[in-house]
């Protein structure tokens, strides 16, 4: 297969998992085809249906990938939903602030490795703001931050715990207490 032709394909989030392994270990030192193969495992995942696109072929590629040079492509991997947890727990120690992050967002991130991320620069420890699986004690922390994107993605989470939502209420930021006050709704009904 030439290169072009390889890329052309990796375009098609349809193409068979089977194909696109097959691409990847004939193109593992071209960094643009491995980042065009972790781009296409992104495409083929939803944060709404995290069984979509789950496979062992993905798994495996999903391993694979996260040991490359390309930062683009472990940054993909850390945010897939369909990371091994011991796949992320290893992201998490990256030299990458960013792919830190996108561990930090991943639900399927361990709690004790959240934890860690916690004690990370800023930009890490946002990101467990929007993760479902923060700890609750986490979250807590994260609502009195400064940084009001901070503050709305915690008011916006559905592992906020209601006290939390309550005193997000009274945010002075508009949009947070509006949120807070949404999820409050969607956790009485």
């Amino acid at each position: 297969m030439q290169r072009e032709e390889a890329l052309d394909k990796l375009e098609d989030k349809t193409l068979p998992l089977e194909e696109v392994k097959e691409i990847f270990e004939c193109f593992k030192d071209d960094n643009e085809i491995v980042g065009m193969v972790a781009m296409n495992l992104s495409l083929r995942t939803s944060v709404y249906n995290r069984d979509m696109g789950k496979s062992p072929i993905m798994t495996e590629l999903l391993i694979e990938l996260s040991e490359v040079e390309d930062m683009g492509s472990r940054w993909a991997v850390a945010k897939n939903p369909h990371t091994p947890t011991e796949i992320l727990e290893k992201l998490a120690k990256d030299g990458v602030n960013l792919v830190r992050a996108l561990v930090a967002t991943n639900p399927n991130t361990p709690q004790n490795v959240l934890k860690d991320l916690f004690e990370d620069e800023k930009i890490v420890k946002d990101g467990i703001s929007g993760n479902p699986g923060a700890p609750a004690e986490l979250l807590k922390e994260l609502a009195k931050d400064s940084d009001k994107l901070v503050r709305l993605r915690v008011a916006e989470n559905p592992a906020t715990p209601r006290e939390v939502l309550e005193s997000l209420q009274n945010d002075a930021d508009m949009d947070v207490s509006r949120a807070a006050e949404i999820k409050l709704k969607e956790k009485d009904a």
